[in-house]
């Protein structure tokens, strides 16, 4: 990593390159001759090399010399935001330093730590001792007494390092293995993330005498002769605190600037830094909105700091676990500052995460389009391509990752389990056992090593790797796979239909010879459908979302109306602002489970209802939707779903909804709900003219018919009381797992099915029949197949 003396020099050195008429400024021509030069794979049209210039000379206006154009301090400025990448321009420009340039940047001249600093230090001197930010020229200090504090505030954390290093409580980790986050820590010219994580132990006595002395300078900053040295003062103490990683520290500092200035930026975007680096993401959110409102009052002042303020704002979204509002972030910055490959990073990685795996491809290919040397954007592009089907391709993204950086845990862990996806178990194992030397307890990673390992045939190796994994954690995974592992034992005794190492100990039979006994046995098809349904129940935990709250929401959420491209009025709203509803609906989820749930809500159903990709939907139709997969009386779902349809612009006001409305809903539950029937329904949908209108009863009719409604609902009931039902002893006998739901017997060959494995058809290969009749059994004792008796399971 270069030193910011010599970043700054190299900044200097590719101003100077393109100086022409050396007036000190880069004019729109020299700009667009640098443009050029930086991207020579990139091929720009005259549209948009104008289109970055307007955005730079508007952006950094407070830069622009008159005719004479950007100036030094304005193109160090785009560097240090992020607008591109110092190393990488420099080195595509084939410039080189001089070592008389670096000289003077490399000296750190360390602070005496046996008295306060003399005020006649002089001005060189004092930019050697104090700390790398505020020698730069963006330091913001404006009041001489402000160096005063800085100087002596930096005495004092040397001297409190010096004395916890010789007790050997300060610690320092390097973080160079783990995904970064693309953070914008700083305003200026600390844009990078440091490599290591100090930590102060801050329960002694030496600490306790700092934080006296420190409250000593706060006082001083507070007393001074105006409330703008008082907030210099502040600032100054904080971000020294700051670059120190003394974050609760910091945040009194910052917070005091706050209420000294309360809009100015800078404070709020400090504070909340520090709030989320301390694992506060809601104060941290906040702040940076009350930054954002700051910037965008003060006009073009500001300007230069908006992408910085959107990436950290998505940044502290995401860590809410609200990630499609951050990626409406990400956008904005990417848009105000078209170069900002982390900006594009977070786009893509957020975009992975709630599965539009599409685009993240996309924005991450552009990131790193710009920097070819980023490996966290490799690790997640590789990722996301898993996702997409290119194994291939991915493992090749994986191992670039890899080759810039060896230790890179994400991307070796992930490429692991793209290896094992593919069956390839042996090079899995090598990569968790490579994940395993830079992270010795990574548990997860001890685990995968063991089901790979066993994959390849390598049993005593598996167990050996499994009993390092009950070493590090006693987590149920890890007893999951003990059994599992046992349960493999056996089918290596048991003669498979061609499957590897006892595989496959089962036979697939065709739907058609599955047949029931009495009309209750679930149908094989029915239950396949419920349990992929009840499946995602809990995925979202909308199943422990009351349904009453849908209702609670209809009626305060106040939607405009808009009109669909078919000129019909409809409560839409943008998906972020669904997932804040979402957020209130599942609000006792913690923010990485919240993650996953809207992953699968935008994939499965808001995927079918913004068909035109708008990113808006239908809120009422939304709702309904939701209400029969929600916790409550069956009836009360189907109720509120009615009311979601009443609630739309078309029928408020009415007790009836439109038949066309009506219909469309109940095809867009198949198609959601149901795929294999559900998408060829929704090509007839379009063009839907019936005019006439449903009652509540009529509804019920449609809703519940068994071939053309949403007759699958029944089952699903089943499926939620019968979670818990267990049957003694009973095991499937295809799995081996105990029976927990129903059981379904085999009446001629007596064997017994769980519901995974009767849904998916399997039977064990010793009983092959030309049919196979079963009857469902709800406990142990009691048989469903009929509504007027029961029989007791022999």
């Amino acid at each position: 990593m270069a030193t910011r003396g010599s970043r700054s020099e190299k900044v200097k050195r590719i101003f100077q390159q393109f100086d022409n008429n050396r007036d000190g400024g880069l004019n729109r021509d020299e700009m667009a001759a640098l443009v050029v030069a930086v991207n020579p794979r990139v091929k720009f049209s005259d549209e948009q090399i104008n289109a970055i210039l307007d955005e730079v000379f508007r952006t950094y206006g407070e830069f622009i010399d008159g005719e004479r154009g950007l100036t030094y301090d304005g193109l160090l400025r785009t560097y240090d935001d992020g607008a591109g990448d110092v190393d990488r321009d420099f080195d595509a420009l084939g410039l080189e330093l001089n070592p008389d340039e670096t000289k003077g940047a490399s000296i750190v001249s360390e602070a005496s730590s046996s008295s306060i600093a003399d005020e006649r230090v002089t001005e060189s001197q004092r930019k050697q001792r104090t700390t790398a930010w505020a020698v730069s020229p963006h330091h913001d200090i404006v009041f001489d007494d402000t160096w005063k504090l800085v100087d002596e505030l930096d005495i004092l954390l040397k001297r409190l390092k010096s004395k916890q290093a010789k007790d050997g409580k300060f610690k320092n980790d390097n973080f160079d293995a783990y995904s970064d986050a693309g953070w914008s820590r700083e305003l200026g010219p600390s844009a990078e993330l440091s490599e290591k994580r100090v930590y102060w132990e801050e329960s002694g006595p030496d600490y306790a005498i700092f934080v006296k002395e420190l409250g000593a300078l706060r006082s001083r900053a507070d007393g001074a002769r105006s409330r703008e040295e008082a907030f210099d003062g502040q600032m100054a103490i904080g971000r020294v605190l700051y670059e120190h990683q003394l974050f609760k520290e910091a945040l009194i500092s910052f917070k005091r600037s706050c209420e000294l200035q309360p809009t100015d930026v800078r404070p709020h975007f400090r504070a909340g830094n520090c709030l989320y680096v301390l694992g506060k993401c809601k104060e941290a959110k906040d702040e940076f909105l009350l930054a954002l409102e700051s910037a965008e009052a003060g006009g073009n002042q500001w300007g230069y700091l908006l992408p910085q303020i959107y990436v950290n704002l998505g940044i502290a979204l995401e860590g809410e676990g609200m990630v499609l509002s951050a990626c409406e972030y990400y956008r904005e910055a990417a848009i105000l500052c078209p170069t900002h490959f982390r900006a594009l990073k977070l786009l893509g990685s957020a975009l992975f995460g709630v599965g539009e795996y599409r685009a993240a491809a996309k924005a991450l290919e552009e990131s790193i389009f710009m920097k070819p040397d980023y490996a966290d954007a490799h690790c997640d592009l590789a990722s996301a391509l898993h996702a997409l089907g290119e194994d291939e391709r991915a493992i090749e993204v994986f191992q670039k990752a890899i080759d810039l950086n060896p230790g890179h845990i994400d991307a070796l862990y992930n490429l692991g389990g793209l290896y094992m996806d593919l069956g390839r178990f042996q090079r899995a194992s090598e990569m968790y056992t490579r994940v395993l030397a830079v992270w010795p307890n990574h548990w997860r990673a001890q685990l995968n090593k063991a089901v790979s390992l066993l994959g390849a045939g390598e049993t005593e190796e598996a167990k050996k790797a499994l009993k390092e994994a009950l070493k590090m954690t006693n987590r149920v995974e890890l007893h999951d796979a003990i059994y599992h592992m046992k349960q493999l034992q056996k089918k290596k005794k048991v003669k498979s239909n061609g499957g590897a190492n006892g595989e496959g100990a089962f036979v697939v039979v065709e739907p058609s010879k599955f047949k029931t006994v009495g009309e209750k046995t679930t149908l094989r098809q029915d239950l396949g459908n419920a349990i992929q349904i009840r499946a995602f129940q809990r995925i979202t935990r909308l199943s422990r979302c009351d349904v009453d709250l849908l209702k609670k929401e209809m009626s305060e959420t106040d939607v405009p109306v808009s009109y669909s491209g078919g000129g019909v009025p409809q409560k839409s709203i943008r998906k972020p602002n669904l997932e804040e509803i979402l957020r209130r609906l599942l609000r006792f989820l913690k923010p990485e489970t919240f993650q996953g749930a809207v992953k699968a809500i935008n994939e499965r159903i808001l995927s079918v209802l913004d068909e035109a990709g708008s990113s808006r939907v239908d809120l009422g139709m939304f709702y309904a939707v939701l209400a029969p997969i929600c916790n409550g009386h069956p009836d009360k779902r189907k109720r509120i779903a009615f009311d979601a349809l009443l609630w739309q612009p078309v029928n408020e006001g009415s007790s009836q909804i439109r038949k066309a409305d009506a219909v469309r809903y109940i095809k867009l539950l198949r198609a959601i709900y149901v795929p294999s029937h559900g998408i060829s329904e929704m090509l007839e949908v379009h063009g839907e003219t019936d005019s006439s209108m449903v009652s509540f009863s009529e509804f019920l009719a449609m809703f519940d018919d068994p071939d053309w409604g949403f007759g699958i609902m029944s089952t699903l009931l089943k499926l939620e009381t019968g979670d818990r039902n267990r049957h003694g002893r009973q095991v499937c006998s295809v799995c081996r797992y105990p029976v927990i739901g129903s059981r379904f017997k085999e009446v001629k060959s007596r064997f017994s099915l769980c519901n995974q494995c009767y849904s998916e058809g399997k039977v064990p290969p010793s009983f092959k029949q030309d049919e196979y009749k079963f009857k469902e059994y709800g406990s142990e004792d009691k048989c469903i197949c009929f509504t007027f008796q029961s029989h007791k399971a022999p």
